[in-house]
């Protein structure tokens, strides 16, 4: 059984998809561009700014469900460009500080509303 997941502290979906999914013991959240929550806009400001308000929307979601960086198990980003790789890890990296979770990172042609990058998780429910 799932149960559709949504929090009014992530950006609402901007298409036919669910903020988030709880199946099985884990909660599967859809791929996070950097839009403020509030506004609906794109953050501006480079890929820093971009990264933290990702992460910052992630953190609302897993929060909505009880949930920590901690508990996430797989993550993937995926980067307009691949010269930020360094710059993003960085950020990431304040994020997951122990025992970070298995990892993809590739470079996609192009994100929604343009943003230079996006990040999707996947985190497990303490058993």
């Amino acid at each position: 059984m799932k149960k559709v997941i949504s929090t009014l502290g992530a950006p609402q979906a901007i298409g036919a998809y669910s903020q988030a999914i709880r199946a099985n013991g884990f909660l599967f959240v859809s791929g996070q561009i950097p839009l403020d929550p509030v506004t609906g806009d794109l953050a501006y400001g480079g890929v820093s700014v971009q990264a933290h308000q990702i992460l910052a929307n992630i953190k609302s979601i897993l929060s909505a469900e009880s949930l920590s960086f901690a508990d996430v198990v797989k993550s993937t980003i995926f980067l307009a460009n691949m010269d930020d790789f360094k710059t993003v890890n960085d950020i990431y990296a304040q994020y997951f500080k122990e025992a970070p979770p298995a990892r993809s990172c590739v470079q996609a042609a192009r994100l929604p509303r343009g943003a230079e990058l996006e990040i999707e998780i996947i985190a497990a429910y303490p058993s």
